[in-house]
């Protein structure tokens, strides 16, 4: 079962065990992860990490750990993708709230699968979207 999706910076953090994942963020991720129950995250968030990655803010290798952490037989972590209708769901996500393209993408991904969203953005967090931080 989907328990929440992440943001970008939240999957990042989860991989590499980065102090910057607040702890509730954490003890969300690990209960889903003891209980059988994925964390998704959007198909965003690997175009996201090549983009920070060319630009040197993140590890050339982190897309890797986050493909190879997603192989995993029993992988916490889930990709779901960008589809029509989250696109559609978008319109639900005010664009001066969340100016960002990206961010909108993980939000609408979170609204239209009526979960929660791992971030400490808060931009995401003053739109109304139900947030773990």
């Amino acid at each position: 079962m989907l328990r929440a999706v992440a943001d970008t910076h939240a999957v990042i953090w989860y991989i590499f065990g980065d102090h910057r994942l607040s702890p509730a963020a954490q003890r969300f991720i690990e209960e889903a992860a003891s209980n059988g129950d994925q964390i998704a995250f959007s198909s965003i968030t690997l175009a996201e990490m090549v983009y920070l990655s060319e630009k040197g803010r993140i590890a050339p290798f982190a897309l890797n750990r986050l493909l190879e952490a997603v192989e995993q037989e029993e992988s916490v972590l889930v990709e779901v993708p960008f589809d029509h209708q989250i696109a559609l769901a978008l319109r639900e996500i005010p664009r001066h709230q969340v100016p960002d393209l990206p961010d909108r993408m993980i939000g609408a991904t979170a609204l239209h699968l009526g979960l929660p969203i791992i971030t400490r953005d808060r931009r995401i967090q003053v739109a109304g979207l139900p947030a773990i931080w």
